[in-house]
């Protein structure tokens, strides 16, 4: 199993290209099961994520090929992938694969869509919660569909095909607006979808949808109305940049120190982040080309915060962020609102010597004036990179385990570390 060990230190100065957002390409991947032509994708992540995706998505009939797998590719530009689900030859999604991603779950609005009938494991993923699957459940409901679990499966079906309908989620869930946005772009009908998240990558998948034919009113507000389509068409879609990987690299310079260009970041898509990283004491400026970050000797100040669905502080940025202020020149709280076991990274932290402290769904953070590099354990993809942001101030030599991990959503982060100055390596098992 590969490790990265850090060593702390050095100042980040360079550039570091963002790369298209997992939690959009996975999706948009998925919505390739909606029609017969083929999609195209541009600025595809290499993550480990989408590989297993590929596998999932074949399983079904899809088949994907991808540009650029040849020998000299610089890996600086996401993948372009063609998806073509000519003929769904499976409409199971079986538990060997499902357990291992909890994303793969949303296949089964598009199958249940235009096969009639899905049957998908619950799934798995990231030890961060429970995270129940009932509001998507309710949602297919609300279109029509008949829905039971087997055996740890759902098994939906939708003979007649689906029905458009009202669907109010009691909370805002991404899952479960991802779910029905993709079942409702082919049910009979129009389909009102009130509370629906309002995260940019929900947005984005719109987008690509209604390039394939749907129509889709409400984008970037809470209520979205879906008018169903008999089919829907090929298309060709860029994901957009990753704010969560542009807000962990800017928390990277923050702590280490230095000014790095972000290149390809989006400043509307993470206007919550800067505004709390200034407060902080860390400048991020838009350019042409994407996000300056630096922070050049000043100390940093203390920023209490609380996760919320977008436009709030992202909860897939809170780990990050509770590593940044272990540094802070005081105390500050952090307030996990979205996953209730997001804190495991706390315990790693603290062998690095951070003083956090627990109370309920809340960390006291206490900033120290130095920490010390140590064993450590990445418990999920969020808490992984956490561990790395404080190795690279920690003196001497941090050993990251389990960074499987970190490579389900991070590409290549040691190259892009390592490349603006950052002493960091990865260890082959």
């Amino acid at each position: 199993m590969d490790r990265i060990r850090i060593r702390g230190g050095n100042r980040l100065n360079g550039e570091i290209h963002i790369s298209g957002a997992k939690n959009a390409a996975l999706p948009l991947m998925i919505a390739s099961l909606l029609t017969d032509d083929t999609l195209t994708l541009r600025n595809v992540p290499r993550l480990a994520d989408v590989t297993l995706l590929m596998r999932i998505l074949g399983n079904h009939g899809v088949d994907i090929s991808v540009d650029g797998k040849r020998a000299g590719t610089n890996g600086i530009q996401g993948d372009t992938m063609h998806l073509t689900a000519r003929t769904i030859v499976d409409t199971t999604a079986p538990y060997e694969m499902v357990s291992r991603m909890r994303a793969s779950f949303w296949v089964l609005g598009p199958l249940l869509a235009r096969c009639g009938e899905a049957r998908v494991s619950l799934p798995g993923g990231c030890a961060i919660g429970t995270r129940p699957v009932d509001m998507h459940i309710q949602a297919l409901q609300a279109l029509g569909a008949e829905v039971e679990i087997d055996k740890g499966y759902i098994v939906a079906k939708a003979k007649k095909g689906l029905k458009g309908d009202r669907i109010t989620f009691e909370k805002v869930s991404v899952g479960a607006t991802h779910a029905a946005l993709m079942s409702a772009v082919l049910a009979h009908g129009e389909t009102v979808i009130e509370n629906a998240a309002r995260e940019p990558e929900i947005g984005d998948v719109a987008d690509c949808l209604i390039k394939m034919g749907a129509l889709i009113e409400g984008l970037g507000t809470s209520t979205l109305r879906v008018q169903g389509r008999d089919r829907l068409h090929g298309a060709t879609h860029e994901v957009l940049p990753d704010r969560i990987e542009t807000g962990t690299y800017a928390m990277a310079v923050a702590m280490a120190g230095g000014d790095v260009h972000l290149l390809g970041a989006r400043a509307d898509l993470v206007g919550n982040v800067i505004n709390v990283m200034e407060q902080a004491g860390v400048s991020m400026s838009p350019t042409n080309q994407g996000l300056r970050v630096s922070r050049n000797g000043a100390g940093l100040k203390p920023v209490s915060v609380t996760t919320e669905p977008y436009p709030g502080f992202p909860t897939d940025l809170q780990a990050q962020f509770m590593a940044l202020m272990t540094r802070a020149e005081g105390t500050a709280t952090i307030t996990e609102t979205i996953f209730e076991n997001r804190f495991m990274h706390v315990q790693e932290l603290a062998r690095l010597g951070a003083d956090i402290r627990l109370r309920g769904d809340s960390a006291e953070v206490h900033g120290v004036t130095r920490l010390r590099g140590a064993e450590v354990m990445a418990t999920d993809l969020r808490a992984s990179v956490s561990l790395v942001i404080a190795g690279l101030v920690a003196e001497g030599d941090t050993m990251v385990h389990r960074v499987y991990h970190l490579d389900r959503g991070f590409e290549r982060l040691e190259k892009k570390l390592g490349a603006c100055g950052a002493e960091i390596e990865r260890l082959a098992s």
